[in-house]
């Protein structure tokens, strides 16, 4: 019996409809549903949102902001974020950022866009209500359950849409009359004879954040899976795939979030009581193969299905820093502007004597 725990959920993002869910290994050993009921750090699984919001300011994703040191002034004395492999990489763009999952440009970021903005975005999506103010939860030091995200995540692929996850269907009396149905969208058309045109389903759920936001960070989360930390997670399936990865300080929670235009799956992996799983032990490596698989084998007999760009974004085709060349979407107006790089003016570069170093190695 293994000693470390774990929780996945998969949903349709068009529903909502929770397609699979598992809240540990055994049932039989502990009826604690971890997808539901435990509350973990995020950890870089969180970013997203802090970029989202920079996207819906009209920030666009080859905007370059610095990846170098940063001190922040808190109550408990000066915090000094680092990122995971305690290098640093200068001017970087945001699409870069967040394929490697660098902590001191989404730290600079969001006290570009302002942490008030971070917490707005947490609490429209679902993700953590009421998040405190700290520049700390742009890292992902806040708690949120493994549904949460699932259901964050499957918005972006929704184009925006709001998800909300069900487990029930419907609900019939006796005699099979409908008491109760979770789809509550529209039908225009249903009543029509057999001579009428196709009938239309009408998407009235609530817009969460505008459709070519979404489709931007839909895109630089496929960046993650073809380069950046979640390569493990989209290898062989031969799939448009875009994720995030997360681990917590000293290895203690593994997450991979991710989804295709036909399902979203959140993966968590950690111990019940907060510890360790090990030196290197990250989201990348643990995780991200748990939603490979199970993606592989909800999707097994489904022909790819490729991200629907909306209508209005603009697809300009640039090089990327490492060389490769994308179509990157943009928001019209955006596209042609020049992109000096972006400083914050409240970055302390001093560093007073005697304080000690508060890690925050998020990754």
């Amino acid at each position: 019996m293994p000693q470390v725990e774990g929780a996945v959920v998969a949903l349709d993002p068009q529903t909502g409809r929770v397609l699979a869910m598992a809240g540990g290994f055994s049932f039989e050993k502990s009826w604690f549903n971890r997808a539901t009921q435990a509350l973990r750090q995020p950890g870089s699984s969180f970013k997203p949102f802090v970029y989202l919001p920079a996207l819906e300011m009209g920030i666009p994703p080859n905007q370059r902001l610095l990846d170098g040191p940063i001190e922040v002034q808190t109550p408990q004395g000066v915090w000094r974020p680092g990122n995971y492999s305690g290098n640093f990489n200068g001017w970087v763009t945001m699409r870069t950022a967040l394929q490697k999952s660098l902590n001191l440009v989404t730290v600079r970021l969001a006290q570009e866009i302002g942490i008030e903005r971070v917490a707005e975005t947490a609490n429209r999506f679902h993700v953590i209500p009421n998040m405190p103010r700290v520049l700390s939860m742009a890292l992902g030091a806040g708690e949120t359950t493994v549904m949460r995200m699932a259901a964050g995540y499957a918005a972006f692929a929704a184009g925006g849409k709001e998800v909300t996850p069900t487990l029930i269907d419907t609900v019939q009396d006796r005699f099979g009359r409908l008491v109760w149905r979770a789809d509550n969208r529209r039908c225009e058309g249903c009543s029509n004879g057999p001579e009428a045109a196709p009938p239309r389903l009408v998407d009235e759920r609530k817009q969460l954040t505008d459709p070519i936001a979404a489709y931007q960070i839909v895109s630089l989360l496929q960046g993650v899976v073809q380069y950046g930390t979640g390569t493990r997670a989209g290898a062989g399936l031969n799939r448009p795939v875009a994720g995030k990865t997360g681990t917590t300080n000293d290895y203690n929670d593994n997450w991979f979030v991710g989804f295709t235009p036909d399902i979203a799956v959140a993966v968590w992996i950690g111990y019940d009581e907060p510890r360790s799983l090990g030196s290197g032990e990250t989201g990348g490596g643990n995780a991200a193969p748990v939603f490979h698989d199970v993606v592989a084998a909800a999707l097994q007999d489904s022909p790819p299905v490729p991200f629907r760009a909306p209508p209005g974004v603009a697809l300009v085709r640039v090089q990327l820093d490492n060389g490769q060349t994308i179509l990157e979407p943009f928001r019209p107006g955006t596209e042609n502007a020049a992109r000096p790089p972006m400083e914050n003016s409240v970055i302390s570069s001093d560093t007073p004597a005697g304080v000690d170093s508060n890690l925050g190695g998020l990754y």
